[in-house]
């Protein structure tokens, strides 16, 4: 997204939580673009706020930043913490900045986009992580009740539900451990037989950013090539 954004002659302002080295390898490697990098803790309240308070006027914010299944158990071995931190991270932090920035965007106009999932967002998938798909569930909320209270403002909110996308949190929770045998079976039972590019998601990204999408506001988008109206393609 922040590659796709820059080259279509926006301003981007990302953040990171531990990986400064790779933020800067993102920014070098868009070295005409007007692309900066911030440090937030999704976790922190106080962070959240410094980030407020850092880059205080968005014209669009995108809730991107997220914890998996598998990427939770890196940052604790609690199965109680996990569950806490996958609310917090997911759906919370996204409230909470959201909170910040509304009185901004409903003066000046502008669009939020939530990255929810097709796990809890569309549909629920029996055998991966509840706790999981219940944050990624309230973020589908979240954009609803948005949309509907901002319905007489210049603000336009979407949320998109990626299925089975080709990043590394997708590889954790489900493709890395497999043998090169069960992953082409996996991947042969999804839709259209393959993965999501993240290319794909931020395409759709763009066009939410469009006077073109306004018609679509609150919308939540099923962008899993069809798995969230057949869910029983992809079983634990």
């Amino acid at each position: 997204m922040v590659s796709a954004f820059s080259k279509a002659g926006y301003n981007v302002t990302f953040t990171f939580r531990s990986g400064k080295q790779k933020a800067e390898t993102i920014i070098a490697e868009l070295p005409e673009r007007n692309v900066k990098a911030l440090k937030w803790d999704a976790d922190d309240k106080q962070s959240s706020l410094q980030l407020i308070e850092a880059f205080p006027e968005p014209d669009i914010i995108i809730n991107n930043a997220g914890l998996g299944s598998a990427t939770v158990k890196n940052v604790s071995d609690d199965v109680f913490e996990q569950d806490r931190l996958l609310l917090q991270v997911n759906a919370i932090a996204p409230l909470w900045l959201i909170r910040g920035y509304l009185p901004r965007l409903k003066e000046k106009g502008g669009t939020i986009i939530n990255i929810s999932s097709v796990g809890g967002g569309i549909n629920q998938f029996p055998g991966f992580n509840i706790a999981d798909g219940m944050s990624k569930a309230a973020v589908s909320y979240l954009t609803r009740h948005l949309a509907a209270e901002l319905s007489h403002d210049p603000v336009h909110v979407f949320a998109i539900c990626p299925g089975a996308t080709e990043t590394p949190m997708f590889g954790a929770s489900t493709l890395d451990h497999l043998s090169p045998e069960k992953r082409s079976e996996l991947l042969a039972k999804l839709p259209g037989g393959r993965l999501i590019s993240p290319d794909e998601i931020a395409s759709i990204a763009l066009f939410l950013c469009t006077d073109a999408a306004q018609v679509l506001r609150g919308t939540v988008l099923d962008a899993s090539l069809g798995l969230g109206v057949n869910p029983g393609l992809l079983q634990k």
